[in-house]
């Protein structure tokens, strides 16, 4: 087991991954919704301030409007091939030791979710650590050491889903069971509703 170190927000970048093609949502692009009078995307990255030196944003659409919240990294390859493109161009570009990925459609991820991945990576010298929410895999929410780069580049080459490739680096799941809600992710114009009205409550 490596030796303990302390957590230290500088040795993690955040990509939030809102490359999707938003088709559950006509096709407009769901970073950019607005929920509770502003971008979802504001809402991540306000969740995510705390925990992490820089935030990226992986898009492949719509470069101007994310700029506005952070560096963008458009995917490395065209066209929607999913989240695995945006962690691809990620880790690309990562100058940090690790970095976490969260989705751009959960407005409020889990808060300690860097330090809880980050020290569970470390205390079993594993590559990739990912929540769990005490039902499912969460496989978006995870973090990765930035020498990964080369192996999610071959990955991505051969279409490879996130879980898998996760599990091809022997990821470790991280039990989050007791903030399960915190995953809950907004895919319909129902669900940005929802939500909002929960948050009245």
């Amino acid at each position: 087991m490596p030796p303990a170190t302390p957590f230290d927000p500088i040795n993690i970048t955040a990509a939030i991954l809102a490359g999707g093609a938003g088709t559950r949502l006509g096709g407009r692009d769901k970073g950019l919704e607005l929920l509770a009078g502003k971008p979802l995307i504001a809402h991540v990255m306000q969740s995510l301030r705390d925990q992490v030196r820089d935030v990226l944003i992986c898009i492949n659409r719509h470069a101007e409007q994310y700029a506005k919240f952070a560096p963008v990294c458009p995917d490395r390859v065209a066209g929607f091939h999913g989240p695995l493109a945006g962690i691809d161009a990620a880790l690309a570009v990562c100058a940090t030791s690790w970095l976490l990925t969260v989705p751009v459609d959960c407005p409020m991820p889990p808060k300690d979710l860097a330090q809880r991945l980050r020290d569970a990576a470390h205390t079993a010298d594993a590559r990739v650590a990912v929540a769990h929410d005490g039902v499912r895999r969460q496989p978006l929410f995870a973090i990765y050491r930035r020498e990964l780069g080369a192996d999610a580049a071959k990955a991505l080459s051969n279409d490879l889903a996130v879980w898998r490739w996760q599990d091809n680096n022997y990821a470790i799941e991280v039990d989050f069971s007791g903030a399960a809600q915190a995953f809950l992710n907004l895919n319909v114009a129902e669900d940005f509703s929802n939500w909002e009205e929960h948050q009245r409550d």
